[in-house]
């Protein structure tokens, strides 16, 4: 069973990984300034724990996509077979 902690709000796996990462600087900003509420505080925090798991699953997708890539005798460029369905 995935602990809560682990998993990936709907709404946030949905973002692209540009748009999560703009969404995770502004909480950065909002929570470096102190302007916000204790609570507030608390479940931006939260957010930006759940956005900075995606960006680096986002991140980890793509290095698997280009540590599949491949150079052929010819010159061309290939891809491994991933083995993923």
């Amino acid at each position: 069973m995935a602990d809560r902690k682990d998993t990936i709000p709907a709404e946030i796996a949905a973002l692209s990984f540009e748009d999560a990462m703009r969404e995770l600087e502004t909480i950065v900003q909002q929570l470096e300034r102190g302007q916000v509420k204790l609570d507030e505080a608390i479940s931006a925090y939260e957010r930006g724990a759940a956005l900075k798991r995606h960006c680096e699953a986002k991140l980890a997708e793509a290095k698997a996509k280009v540590d599949r890539i491949v150079l052929a005798a010819d010159g061309s460029i290939g891809a491994e077979p991933s083995g993923l369905t």
